[in-house]
């Protein structure tokens, strides 16, 4: 069909009856405002009338928008309350527990000990206790002061030369790249201040992880960042070469992430300078986007081989795994292999499915993945029921932004916590959700020299460290306050869930918690046992292979 002229689209009987009070009243008041108007003052209201003019004539007769066609010029006003929405949601409507990932409670939280003001929280608590979603930690009648305030960790096995110290709350994965260099060397600095570690993310190490001299652990994944040959194959001369960095204390192999499971890391052109392109080992002008899968492993086996030949390359540093549990039976394939094998692990770390990330497919980050709670479980499962827990330790990651979460993640295996949006808030992120963009307003997940100007190191690394110090802190209390001396100590019969308004539940008796060798020896539970004789160490694959047949 021939594109109708404009006089048509301007005078045919529907644009005239759609149209009509929108010109003539427009028309008219036109008209009125210029004839009282010198001839100097027509022209200045020509120059700001007549673009407006032009906008409702284009929208007139283009057909792309029904919305705009129907009623030119106005119906922008549409895109315009659009993307003013998430803004004056967030200041004006929002309630102190609304707003997602992160509500205004948890925000306002850290930028508290962030910027070292009153953290204290007057009149009782906002929650609802007798809401299903409230949960609490049981405290003792004989509280234990001298508890000591030294909480660190030691990571590593029997098999690791080279074990390391960790703090009980450290920053997780946040690559160079992702954030911008300022961002990167403020978590740097304030990690070595802290006194914890700093993950590398899989965009490898950047001068900027290592101009502070703070703890870093050194992420590999499946691209092999800053240890990849030509083909983007890993290059073992060039790991040992980086690891040997006196920076460096342990080793991560990422498998996956909680916020894009099975899918690799992206970082979009745009956001990519040569800078990080000489870091990173990869080419201008594309998106970099991680292989799904290692290709320098392909069953468990293989893959608790390869983690001991980074700790021997790396001089007898820890490494371990991070991934976001996915298929039971295949992290009980882990497990099974280090038992065959007789090789350890010496750390490994949980990703929850509500963990976050700069730039992930929507349908991964909601709907794939395991939820930090469960998955905790099934690992912490995983590592007693086959007698590995006492040398492989066991971290979580996931929405981490205070004492409790820290304490409540302990009470269900965790030896310690990584919190990567947290630290983002202690350096002033404000959850504008902007990052995959490059256009960070705050400066911190963008690569603009412009917009990082805004983020001074020295400042925002005191930030970090002290709301490290003050979360750090306030696990201690709750360590008192539960009558306990470590962190290690609690158990899951310390966390309670309310179940509805008239009961509550022990964790353990929610959820099964087998004991030590368990599962070696033959568990009662029937689940747990059928995913331990599914988990084969030679393949990721089900031993058993799936019961349900597909539907046709």
């Amino acid at each position: 069909m021939a594109r109708p002229g404009l006089f048509a689209a301007l005078f045919s009987d529907a644009a005239l009856t759609r149209n009509g009070v929108l010109w003539g009243s427009g028309g008219l008041t036109l008209a009125t405002v210029l004839a009282g108007l010198h001839t100097r003052q027509c022209l200045w209201g020509l120059v700001l009338l007549l673009p407006v003019l032009a906008v409702c004539l284009y929208d007139l007769t283009q057909r792309e928008h029904a919305l705009r066609r129907n009623f030119p010029g106005s119906a922008r006003m549409r895109w315009f309350f659009e993307w003013l929405r998430p803004y004056l949601h967030a200041y004006i409507v929002e309630g102190e527990l609304d707003g997602r990932p992160f509500n205004h409670d948890e925000r306002a939280l850290i930028y508290a000990r962030a910027h070292g003001t009153v953290d204290a929280h007057p009149f009782g608590t906002d929650l609802d206790v007798y809401s299903g979603e409230y949960e609490w930690l049981a405290h003792s009648m004989q509280p234990n002061p001298d508890a000591p305030k030294d909480m660190r960790v030691k990571v590593g096995s029997d098999q690791c030369a080279r074990p390391y110290m960790a703090s009980r709350l450290n920053i997780s994965a946040m690559s160079f790249g992702a954030l911008g260099a300022n961002a990167i060397a403020a978590l740097n600095l304030g990690a070595k201040t802290a006194g914890c570690y700093h993950d590398t993310g899989e965009g490898a190490m950047s001068p900027y992880h290592l101009a502070h001299g703070g703890d870093v652990v050194w992420q590999i994944a499946s691209g092999y960042f800053g240890c990849r040959d030509a083909q983007g194959r890993f290059d073992p001369a060039m790991f040992a070469d980086h690891a040997a960095a006196d920076s460096v204390r342990m080793i991560e192999i990422k498998l996956s992430q909680g916020a894009k499971p099975g899918h690799g890391g992206m970082l979009p052109a745009a956001k990519i300078t040569p800078e990080i392109a000489a870091t990173r080992g990869i080419a201008m002008g594309q998106d970099c986007i991680s292989p799904p899968g290692h290709s320098a492993f392909r069953t468990p086996r293989e893959l608790v081989e390869f983690a001991a030949r980074l700790r021997e390359l790396s001089g007898g540093k820890p490494v371990g795994l991070k991934l976001c549990v996915g298929l039971p039976h295949e992290l009980f394939a882990i497990a099974k292999a280090m038992v065959e094998t007789g090789i350890t692990l010496d750390f490994i770390v949980i990703d929850g499915a509500e963990g976050g990330t700069g730039a992930a497919p929507k349908e991964l980050s909601d709907r794939m993945g395991m939820p930090l709670r469960e998955g905790l479980i099934l690992a912490r499962n995983a590592l007693v029921g086959a007698g590995l827990k006492g040398q492989v330790r066991l971290a979580a990651s996931g929405k981490v932004t205070s004492g409790a979460s820290i304490a409540i993640n302990a009470a269900l295996g965790a030896d310690w916590c990584n919190a990567a949006r947290a630290f983002m808030f202690s350096l002033g992120c404000i959850q504008s959700r902007q990052c995959h963009t490059g256009h960070c307003p705050t400066g911190i997940a963008t690569q603009s020299p412009a917009r990082q100007r805004a983020l001074v190191v020295e400042e925002k690394a005191e930030r970090v460290a002290r709301f490290h110090r003050a979360t750090v802190h306030a696990l201690h209390e709750i360590v008192v306050a539960a009558g306990l001396d470590s962190p290690s100590d609690f158990r899951p019969s310390h966390l309670r869930q309310r179940i509805n308004v008239a009961e509550m539940r022990q964790m353990d008796e929610i959820y099964p918690f087998v004991q030590a060798g368990e599962l070696l020896n033959g568990t009662g539970h029937e689940q747990l046992r059928r995913w331990w004789e599914a988990a084969d160490p030679d393949s990721f694959r089900r031993r058993d292979g799936d019961r349900l047949a597909p539907v046709r």
